[in-house]
């Protein structure tokens, strides 16, 4: 599953993000491809946004997809919602659902079979993750360009940058939304919870076990114009290398 219905401002005015291009092609193809090499993926779910999604299928129809079976649905406003609209999207009988982000667009397929396999082999939920090259500090938030205290320094090697795609037995990631979707209709006991920017996050904040697996230096996230430019040069390497 590809959620892809937000906007990515952080590149700047114009098209959304999934939809600018890397190297001539949206990134969200090169995304959807990424899953699509992958012998573990069957199907495709792309949550586009509910104006876009005849946009969005026409784009990946003009696209060759090593004939794997893809479809569009309509995202909603956030990316929790558009993850929820999208398995709803998925077939029964499919035990096995792996969350890619739209603006990861290089993952190699090796992590893609990775996160499969750990999944396949029990665990409810993966991510795949990389160590931390920086040292990172703890800070109290403070207004806009004031100086931050610093509260401690986490042990680096504890520490790990987590990536997509996410894997996840079907029925967890559904049990997970359900609870949460609860939450915000209900209101949650004690005030508003802490924000949960990936699926994983709802696993652990619903009691369950997330495992990680290796990531790769190239599954970065393209959210800001110097990673679109880092990501041009990854992908010339690439298509000069094996014609990728």
């Amino acid at each position: 599953m590809v959620p892809a219905a937000g906007r990515g401002e952080r590149l700047g005015p114009g098209a959304p993000k999934a939809l600018r291009e890397l190297g001539g092609v949206p990134l969200l193809v090169h995304a959807v491809r990424a899953l699509a090499r992958s012998r573990a993926v069957g199907l495709v779910v792309v949550a586009a946004p509910p104006e876009g999604v005849a946009e969005v299928t026409a784009l990946l129809d003009s696209h060759g997809l090593d004939g794997k079976d893809v479809r569009v649905v309509a995202g909603g406003a956030t990316r929790q919602e558009s993850v929820r609209l999208g398995l709803a999207a998925i077939p029964q009988d499919v035990e096995i659902v792996l969350v890619h982000d739209a603006a990861r667009p290089l993952v190699p397929v090796e992590v893609v079979d990775a996160v499969a396999a750990a999944v396949r082999a029990g665990a409810e939920a993966v991510v795949p993750a990389v160590p931390l090259a920086d040292t990172v500090k703890r800070v109290e938030p403070q207004a806009a360009g004031a100086p931050e205290p610093v509260l401690d320094t986490p042990d680096r090697a504890t520490l790990r940058a987590v990536q997509t795609p996410q894997g996840f037995r079907r029925r967890t990631l559904h049990e997970v939304h359900a609870k949460a979707l609860a939450e915000e209709s209900g209101g949650a006991a004690g005030g508003a919870l802490p924000p949960v920017t990936d699926d994983a996050g709802l696993v652990e904040r619903f009691g369950g076990q997330v495992f990680v697996v290796p990531g790769h230096e190239e599954a970065f996230k393209v959210t800001r114009p110097l990673d679109l430019v880092l990501a041009e040069a990854v992908l010339a390497r690439r298509r000069a290398s094996d014609g990728f």
